[in-house]
């Protein structure tokens, strides 16, 4: 069995394989699998990797799973110690996986890992080194749009792994679970991550393991449906994890925070998306409840050891983009 599986979903992305699975034939590593999970995908991306990557297991699905459908069609396969996601519209460093394995030795408590991400046509500069949790429930990106340098050269301890290039153990996915479908698409990762802490996983930023993103060119192509699984999902993460007595601490910053995106997607000419969101997650509720009992049961970590883990909610990140609502017209998106 390989020591790591990686997994790939796609859907309408043959555009982007070229680049993204070349990226793996070159990698320093070589005891891995390649899984890719096509969503359904119309644009003949499954004939055409089987044909040109015939080492990458292709599991074809009938339908459009969402991302969490997608990577766990591809679980179901894997046989490898280390889980990886990866994004189709990447292209990994020939050091990546390398690098993700060594960490896995040295970090032997870590149970996930982030890689640096940086932007595809800006090399120079971060798209994300892992997130932080504030303590109202919302992520930080780390290192967004700052160059890559010195401050983000070395390994540390972070909240959690962005999906789109991430590793995680077996062992812990096994004691706490894997994805959760009901998410679709978006915020899967801060809920997985979330889980993880609260079960006592740490998550360990990589800094040796590059990869190079096209930021928001699949999800882009949607942006109300990017919208609605966001702030849906949100809730889900928020509801689901976070605990009772923190829960009520936060809750001012947290309605904060919903009054100031209430706006700042109106703003955007995307209020409808955001009210269909809220609205859904009420619906489902009864559910969110039931999946909250069982990870707060199961729990290790003490209130005081995840708010020492949680940043405080300034919203210095948010409010700028909120500013940059009205620096565009009204209902343009980015």
């Amino acid at each position: 069995m390989p020591k790591i599986s990686v997994i790939i979903p796609n859907w309408n992305g043959k555009h982007y394989l070229g680049d993204c699975l070349g990226s793996l034939r070159k990698q320093t590593f070589g005891d891995f699998e390649t899984i890719l999970v096509d969503n359904g995908s119309e644009d003949g991306s499954v004939p055409w990797v089987r044909t040109e990557f015939p080492e990458v297991n292709v599991i074809a699905l009938p339908a459009n799973r969402g991302f969490t459908g997608g990577i766990l069609g591809g679980y179901e396969q894997a046989t490898g110690e280390l889980i990886v996601l990866l994004n189709n519209d990447t292209e990994a460093h020939p050091n990546w996986l390398q690098s993700i394995h060594a960490a896995s030795q040295a970090y032997s408590r870590a149970g996930s890992f982030a890689s640096k991400m940086m932007y595809f046509n800006d090399r120079s500069r971060i798209e994300n080194c892992g997130f932080d949790l504030g303590s109202a429930g919302t992520t930080i990106d780390l290192g967004r749009d700052e160059p890559d340098g010195p401050v983000w050269a070395q390994p540390r301890k972070v909240f959690g792994a962005c999906g789109g290039a991430a590793a995680y153990r077996r062992s812990m996915l096994e004691d706490i679970g894997f994805l959760d479908d009901d998410f679709f698409l978006i915020y899967e990762d801060v809920d997985l991550s979330f889980r993880a802490q609260l079960r006592g996983y740490d998550c360990v930023y990589v800094s040796d393991a590059v990869v190079y993103h096209r930021y928001r060119m699949t999800i882009g192509r949607a942006p109300s449906r990017q919208v609605f699984y966001s702030q849906r999902n949100i809730e889900f993460v928020y509801l689901k994890n976070m605990p009772l007595e923190l829960l009520l601490r936060t809750a001012p910053q947290r309605l904060l925070y919903e009054m100031g995106a209430a706006i700042y997607f109106a703003r955007l000419g995307a209020a409808s998306a955001f009210v269909r969101a809220k609205l859904s997650a009420l619906r489902c509720l009864p559910s969110i409840l039931l999946k909250r009992r069982e990870i707060q049961r199961k729990r290790t970590r003490t209130n005081s050891q995840m708010q020492a883990i949680m940043r405080k909610s300034r919203y210095s990140h948010k409010w700028k983009k909120f500013h940059s609502a009205w620096a565009r017209p009204a209902g343009q998106q980015s």
